[in-house]
């Protein structure tokens, strides 16, 4: 048993937990906006959320063996799980694992689009693509300014939205409007993440937004894609496509404010990562306050 423990936590530190909630909140988000337009569909809810966050935890694994193998992980690189470095897992184990995860998320796939819609093998398919050369590939999207812009995209709108498609049949306006605060956050995470990473990132050729603009500027802009998320959600409340009750994420706003202080304080990428987590932390209790707010303000 004493063996075994270690292999189970070297797992989980692969699936990286503290990302995981860019995969659920989305699901949660989208299928509360679903019910409060009428019933919802539990099964493809579950659906949903087990393909989300497989696709995730694939994503993380591709990150990390393809990272390893391009030389950028070290074992006392932070922030990852570093199971590879360290020789706990196999680097084709992981591979192997990513690319199961991604078939059993399109066997999920295939059920969704037999309740649903084919549009959404379609969409789902980009989806994954992206995800996959996010690290892969000679230029993986990872390395460039534009790693925040696909994840606010893929993890943010695309998710909520065949989230909300699957159990209604089709879109409206107002909901991908209320899409967009969560999308931000998404992107936020990701931000903070390549602020942590910028120096290590920079001596290995990645030219993130952090890397590009430098550690006071990228933190000014995450200040500002919180700000953004904020307010956002304020003008759906003035323009009455959301109650007040939404307003509720501002209870989450402690831990923005954390979250960059934390990132103003902090110089190593070991004293940045409580920041970072911080700003996970922000993302899931927004996109939990923000569906409690859709949901109480149905009745």
């Amino acid at each position: 048993m004493q063996e075994k423990q270690p292999l189970k936590l070297s797992w989980w530190r692969l699936m990286r937990p503290h990302t995981l909630t860019a995969a659920v909140m989305p699901v949660l988000i989208g299928t509360a906006m679903a019910f409060v337009d009428g019933i919802i569909n539990f099964a493809l809810f579950a659906a949903m959320l087990v393909a989300s966050v497989l696709i995730q935890s694939a994503v993380n694994m591709f990150n990390e063996y393809f990272d390893f193998r391009r030389g950028l992980d070290t074992a006392e690189s932070v922030g990852i799980g570093g199971v590879i470095v360290k020789k706990e897992i196999e680097e084709q184990t992981v591979l192997r694992t990513a690319i199961t995860f991604f078939a059993i998320s399109v066997l999920l796939g295939v059920y969704i689009c037999f309740a649903a819609s084919w549009w959404v093998a379609i969409i789902g398919s980009v989806s994954m693509i992206v995800g996959y050369f996010y690290s892969a590939g000679k230029h993986p999207i990872a390395y460039t300014p534009f790693g925040e812009l696909a994840a606010g995209i893929f993890m943010g709108p695309v998710i909520v939205l065949i989230a909300y498609f699957v159990q209604r049949g089709s879109l409206t306006f107002d909901a991908v409007l209320i899409s967009v605060p969560i999308s931000i956050l998404v992107a936020a995470i990701l931000m903070a993440n390549n602020i942590r990473d910028a120096e290590p990132d920079r001596t290995k050729g990645r030219k993130t937004i952090a890397v590009l603009r430098g550690k006071a500027k990228a933190v000014s802009c995450l200040a500002w894609m919180f700000a953004c998320a904020m307010l956002w959600t304020v003008l759906l409340v003035v323009f009455r496509i959301l109650s007040p009750w939404a307003l509720l994420v501002f209870l989450s706003l402690p831990k923005a404010v954390q979250s960059i202080r934390l990132f103003k304080s902090g110089n190593t990428p070991a004293e940045m990562l409580p920041a970072m987590k911080a700003a996970s932390v922000l993302h899931t209790q927004f996109g939990v306050l923000f569906s409690l707010g859709l949901l109480v303000g149905k009745f």
